[in-house]
């Protein structure tokens, strides 16, 4: 066999090997797990997960933090951001951290701390150029911007925004809860509010205070929580947590308008017992959106038509767990990490070339998880 035809079936086996293999050839990641401390939890928690089998080792604590309920990774700096999720009674007040990563354990140190001007942030997210993170105060209905320094820590609030009105839910509506913040690739931040059923969008001045752009509204009483763009930005999906429903719509870069093409309930039709959604991911590929339920207990799988914008519900992943908060997807879309919070527990699901599910290795306990986010 001459050594051309020897390379180029080498090639094809490796090619197929690696189309096959449950994760792209990524030696390990590391993970790290936001938690509520009203338990056993002392803060923020880190693992070892292989991508060979999704194995998940070496938990340790982090840094010990209160309430650290949500957390994001600078994009280029090893730094890592959680909010405080506490009211202004509580001891520390609502904050958000900047933490370095020590690349060597893992461990996180503290930065510095700001406070985010309002009572229960639940999120933060940072602008395509790193240049600015955003935080949701859900207790107060309210949004505040950060300007950042080249290293990654804070450096001051330099915007902020307290929404007003309500919703027709008195439980849950009774005023205005910020509850997710996203830049567009355009540098635009999208606030959704669950107390009023809209889409808050804001420009950002050179200096980083915020300026009104456009509202969306949702149907009232959905209560829309998390949201994401498609990869190419065209469209944003929004998973309504009182209605178990999303939502896509499209989205114009230039101007933020938002215009509702389609809704599809996350629920089995023969569903019949209480349930809210709580997280919204698109897959790296555009042409599936997954969302949590908590009360079914799944995530629900759902097909996105990237060219129509059109929904399909087609199917149910069990989460072998109660209460799944918060989940995440490695880079290639072939891992699924699921923090199912009630039963203390974060569990690893492959997802093959053509969509089918199954269970990785066995769950690791961490107590209180609601949030999953990977370190490259």
């Amino acid at each position: 066999m001459s050594r051309p035809v020897y390379r180029t079936i080498l090639r094809t086996f490796i090619g197929f090997i690696c189309a096959i293999l449950p994760l792209s050839v990524e030696a390990q990641v590391r993970v790290y797990f936001g938690t509520y401390t009203n338990g056993e939890s002392k803060g923020i928690y880190v693992a070892d997960i292989a991508a060979g089998n999704g194995e998940m080792t070496n938990l340790r604590l982090a840094a010990e933090a209160k309430n650290p309920s949500f957390l994001a990774i600078h994009p280029t700096q090893r730094v890592l951001y959680a909010v405080g999720e506490l009211s202004e009674s509580e001891g520390g007040g609502p904050s958000v951290t900047a933490y370095a990563i020590d690349p060597a354990t893992g461990l996180l140190k503290a930065l510095n701390s700001l406070s985010t001007g309002g009572n229960g942030p639940c999120h933060v997210a940072l602008d395509p150029t790193a240049r600015w993170a955003a935080v949701a105060n859900y207790g107060s209905g309210s949004v505040a911007v950060y300007s950042l320094q080249p290293s990654g820590a804070l450096l001051a609030q330099v915007g902020f925004r307290q929404h007003q009105g309500s919703g027709p839910n008195p439980e849950r509506q009774e005023g205005p809860h910020a509850h997710c913040v996203r830049f567009s690739s355009h540098g635009r931040l999208f606030v959704t509010d669950l107390g009023l059923d809209q889409i808050i969008t804001y420009g950002l001045l050179e200096n980083g205070a915020l300026i009104d752009g456009p509202t969306a509204r949702l149907a009232p009483g959905a209560g829309p929580r998390h949201m994401t763009f498609s990869p190419d930005g065209r469209h944003l999906l929004v998973n309504n947590e009182l209605a178990s429903t999303v939502t896509s719509f499209a989205h114009d870069p230039v101007t933020s308008h938002l215009h509702a093409i389609d809704t599809e309930t996350t629920l089995p039709h023969d569903f019949t017992g209480s349930n809210t959604t709580a997280e919204i991911i698109i897959s790296p590929q555009g042409d599936t959106v997954y969302c949590s339920n908590r009360g079914h207990d799944s995530i629900a799988v759902l097909k996105f038509d990237p060219q129509t914008g059109q929904l399909m519900r087609t199917g149910h992943i069990p989460t072998q767990g109660q209460t799944p908060r918060n989940f995440n997807l490695t880079r290639d879309g072939r891992l699924l990490v699921v923090a199912n919070q009630s039963t203390n527990d974060v569990r690893p699901f492959f997802i093959s070339p053509t969509g089918g599910v199954t269970a990785g290795m066995k769950a690791l306990q961490v107590p209180s998880p609601v949030c999953v986010v990977f370190a490259y």
